[in-house]
């Protein structure tokens, strides 16, 4: 993996990040919008005294809700021996462990800085899912909990909301690496130390393609990973040219997706009250901790 001809995620647009920002809309240079104990992870992740969170900029799809890093460039950068300090500030803290969000488009220099400082908690690496097999290999031994998505099945809607026709195929690939790295879940005073959460968000007007991706789940071990299911969908207001999912998704399209993992025997996880969908959940991204 390098900068200098990008290879990092599957898109490999080969551009020189050194010179240029890749398709991701990244350069070289980390760059981060938040570093701050973070409470709104699933409970085995959050605990009582908050993730170690940082939300690094760049990479999003159409309905991100964290657009103003995802999409509008918010954050600052920082060296490496930067990053590697924040890892220690937030053990400090007292974070349950240290939890990299949107981080593969910088996954070489994070791997540095783990270098410079590997803490003493957990390593949380939180993706959208669209990892290549190269990249998690190099991660082998740095990440100790995935926190992964896998958003749809449909290529369509891939492609529409995300820029991927081939996001399923690659996302389903790299879960079955994840879970192959980390073994089943590991937990420990119900905080997760090591292992997969296979996170997907519904989506309003989209429930069936939700299905379709539980059902290719039943093809994963179930013992491991853990499913969590997210009724958070909260439209960004740049939805225009998307009207079907310019609205929050509703009690019977949850309902139903939660109904079918039951009959599918996903019972491991999380699910979530509807009231998750709500602005106030998404933080500021003010450079705190930067």
């Amino acid at each position: 993996m390098n900068y200098h001809s990008c290879d990092i995620c599957p898109r490999r647009c080969g551009i020189d990040r050194t010179e240029l920002p890749g398709r991701c809309g990244a350069g070289a240079k980390l760059k981060i919008a938040r570093a701050a104990l973070h409470y709104w992870e699933e409970p085995c992740i959050s605990g009582t005294r908050g993730s170690g969170t940082v939300f690094f900029s760049g990479l999003g799809c159409v309905y991100c809700q964290n657009r103003e890093i995802s999409r509008m460039g918010a954050g600052k950068e920082i060296t490496v021996s930067r990053l590697a300090e924040i890892f220690r500030e937030l053990e400090d803290k007292g974070a349950h462990n240290i939890n990299l969000v949107t981080p593969t488009h910088f996954t070489p220099s994070i791997i540095e800085a783990l270098d410079l400082y590997r803490p003493k908690i957990p390593i949380v690496y939180n993706c959208g899912g669209y990892e290549s097999a190269e990249a998690l290999e190099a991660l082998r031994g740095y990440v100790d909990v995935y926190l992964t998505d896998l958003k749809y099945f449909s290529p369509e809607l891939s492609q529409k909301y995300s820029g991927a026709a081939d996001y399923f195929s690659v996302a389903f690939a790299a879960a079955r690496i994840m879970t192959e790295q980390t073994g089943p879940p590991v937990m420990e005073d119900g905080l997760l130390k090591r292992g997969v959460i296979i996170r997907h968000l519904v989506l309003p007007s989209h429930r069936q393609d939700s299905m379709a991706v539980l059902a290719a789940l039943t093809k994963l071990e179930k013992d491991g990973f853990l499913l969590s299911l997210m009724s958070q969908y909260t439209p960004n207001g740049a939805l225009k040219d998307f009207p079907e999912i310019d609205r929050r998704v509703t009690t019977f399209e949850y309902r139903s997706v939660v109904d079918r993992a039951v009959e599918l025997g996903l019972v491991r996880g999380y699910a979530q009250d509807r009231r998750s969908a709500k602005e106030e959940y998404t933080p500021p991204f003010d450079l705190s901790g930067v």
